[in-house]
This record gives structure tokens, sequence and C-alpha cells, in this order.
């Protein structure tokens, strides 16, 4: 396997989730940045994430907004490729995935994670999944 890393984005109408995640050579993912943040301000953090840690590619959900995210990437960031993936799904994994980075405390422990909505967004969580599995089936 080769070392790859990948912005993946999960546009939305008012934010989007966005994660930098790094496979290394023996298949481990890294997350190395996630964040959620407004829509107008995507394209201006994807070239931040670059100066974080290079990449060749973007993943973008296939949910609202992305034929614009797309395009907008694609004027302001040239040499990047882009790959639309299937978002279905990704919302209730990630809501499970955000109580497995943030421990549970007080009542909450008492009820299973597919139970409690999170108390902030998981768009950024959103994203981790859509690079998984973009990272998982890549070779």
């Amino acid at each position: 396997m080769n070392d790859k890393t990948v912005l993946a984005i999960d546009p939305g109408s008012s934010k989007c989730g966005m994660a930098l995640v790094h496979r290394d050579r023996d298949g481990k993912l890294e997350v190395l940045w996630r964040a959620v943040v407004p829509q107008a301000e995507t394209v201006v953090k994807v070239g931040e994430a670059q100066a974080t840690r290079p990449f060749g590619f973007v993943i973008v959900g296939s949910g609202t907004r992305s034929r614009e995210l797309v395009a907008a990437i694609k004027e302001t960031h040239p040499g990047l490729g882009v790959l639309v993936v299937d978002e279905r799904d990704t919302t209730m994994q990630a809501r499970e995935r955000y109580w497995e980075f943030h421990r549970r405390r007080g009542w909450r422990r008492l009820f299973p994670s597919t139970m409690l909505a999170p108390p902030e967004p998981v768009d950024d969580f959103v994203a981790l999944i859509l690079a998984e599995r973009v990272l998982e089936h890549a070779s």
C-alpha cells in the first residue's frame, strides 16, 4: 500500500465538514485535521489544509451543494483531483463516531450512543467517514 493523504468534505447549505486524513504504508488511518466551517469559507480552508499536509485529491459528498463546491474547488485549485462519493448513511454513522471521540458523561452514559444526538454538528465526522470509505478501498 502507498502513503496517501486526502481531504474529504461534507458540503452543506450553511456549513461544511472537513477532514484531512492520511493512510500510511501499513494501511493505518490517521486524522490530521477536522473542522466544521461556514460554507463560504470552504474553498479557502482547502488551501489551508493543503499547507498543513499536501494532498492530491479532494473527496466531496454527493449531497447538498456538492456541484457548486466541486466547481469552486476546480476553479481555485486546478491541480487537485475531485472525487464525488455517495453520502448514504453517513449522518447516522457520524453521530455514533462523535461519541467515540467524545466520552459520554453523566446521564448520557445510561443510554446507547445510537439514542443520543450530539450537542454539536457532526459534519466533520461525516467527512471523516467519506475519507475512510475511499481510503479503505484504494490501493
